[in-house]
């Protein structure tokens, strides 16, 4: 049985177990809730103790690798740019459209106070944020009192200056530094493996309690929130369309024709790195790009452009703070947005389910929700998986378009 399969397996019994007895025995759903809750919580803290050194050493690491990309030439250069660009997109789009999107579903009162009491980590409950409190924060005084305190906005911009930092060391220096970073990161998802390898019963004891106490609230919640990432996934990869038409100079109708056979491969693989052929067939063969362009811009949009990460990262802040009944304000949004790119950019090529907590936490702590849910979303965040691929590969094809246009009218 896979990994996903096992997760959902677990999600599947614990929310079984929890209804039954909050349908037949409410006192004794209460006592089985009260019991599940610290097996849970363990399972949360156990993931949430890698987030600060994977966070800071994927983003060191991710600053230096696209540097070394940007390096190797003009069109590499602007097939960065490029990828920002579509990712800012994309998590602009996402930050204001996911609040929207959650306020036309009914909200539960109940469901924050089951969420509360089954799995919000300590200290998960953050402060409303203006911004003044977020422009004034965005720079640590402190970086080692930012990561104890788990403070990852700051984090994430110490971690920036750092990584850019090394591109101007000695070279051989800046290699050991960022070897190390990376032991650091590969040490870190080795941890998070021994964790996700108990996550069936981590995720049985979450729903079970909160499923105990909020009935099938919680299983229409996390429907809704499934939704709402599906319905965005598939509007980032509408919006691919036109990026390709008036920034790339497509033909509507040949650039989605074009886009059938690696968007196949997509769906049934879930994979951008088993579509990149079908991707390069198509940009040299049917969209006619020019052969230098293919052959680096596309393997290094499967290396370091994922249109979706964004998009899940801020559909999970807003999805927590519609749960527990948070608006947020235009100063969390854009913060949310800006560090979700950041945080894309270091984890792209890392299996999702793995870097599901450090990648979605410091996004949902910098828009100031609560942290516990993650947990339960984790589960659930495998199935609108093949969407997610299918809106990378749409994206990866749509930049390629930009930056095929872009070095016709430049020298290469």
């Amino acid at each position: 049985m896979s990994a996903t399969s096992r997760v959902l397996t677990g999600l599947a019994a614990g929310a079984v177990v929890g209804l039954l007895l909050a349908a037949w025995q409410p006192r004794a759903a209460l006592q089985v809730a009260q019991v599940a809750q610290p097996i849970g919580k363990l399972w949360l803290n156990a993931l949430q103790m890698t987030v600060v050194p994977l966070v800071l050493a994927l983003v060191v690491v991710g600053v230096n690798t696209a540097s070394d990309a940007a390096a190797s030439g003009r069109i590499a250069r602007r097939a960065i740019v490029v990828f920002v660009a579509l990712l800012l997109l994309g998590a602009f789009f996402a930050a204001f459209a996911a609040p929207f999107l959650f306020a036309c579903f009914p909200h539960n009162p109940a469901l924050a106070a089951a969420l509360d009491h089954a799995a919000v980590l300590p200290a998960a409950q953050a402060r409303p944020v203006g911004w003044i409190d977020t422009l004034v924060a965005i720079v640590p005084s402190n970086a080692v009192a930012a990561a104890a305190q788990s403070a990852m906005l700051p984090l994430v911009v110490f971690a920036l200056f750092l990584g850019f930092a090394l591109t101007q060391i000695a070279p051989a220096r800046r290699a050991m530094l960022v070897e190390w970073f990376q032991a650091v990161a590969d040490a870190m998802i080795v941890i998070v493996r021994w964790v996700l390898w108990i996550a069936p019963l981590g995720v049985f004891a979450l729903i079970l309690a909160v499923c105990a106490r909020a009935g099938l609230g919680m299983l229409s919640a996390l429907g809704v929130y499934v939704l709402a990432e599906c319905i965005l996934y598939l509007a980032v990869a509408l919006m691919m369309l036109p990026v390709a038409v008036f920034f790339g100079g497509e033909r509507i109708r040949r650039f989605v024709v074009a886009l059938v056979p690696a968007q196949v491969v997509a769906l049934s693989t879930q994979s951008s790195l088993a579509s990149l052929p079908a991707m390069l067939e198509s940009a040299d063969g049917k969209l006619g790009y020019p052969a230098p362009v293919t052959a680096l811009t596309l393997p290094m949009a499967v290396s370091l452009f994922r249109l979706t990460s964004p998009v899940q990262y801020l559909t999970s802040a807003a999805f927590i703070a519609w749960a527990y009944g948070i608006d947020l304000s235009v100063a969390q949004l854009v913060a949310g947005a800006l560090l979700a790119v950041v945080i894309s950019l270091g984890s792209v090529g890392l299996p999702g389910q793995v870097t599901f907590i450090a990648t979605n936490l410091p996004v949902a702590q910098a828009m100031g929700v609560p942290l516990g849910p993650l947990g339960l979303m984790l589960a659930v965040d495998t199935l609108p998986d093949t969407l997610a691929t299918f809106g990378n590969v749409t994206a990866d094809l749509a930049a390629t378009s930009v930056v095929a246009r872009q070095s016709r009218h430049g020298s290469t």
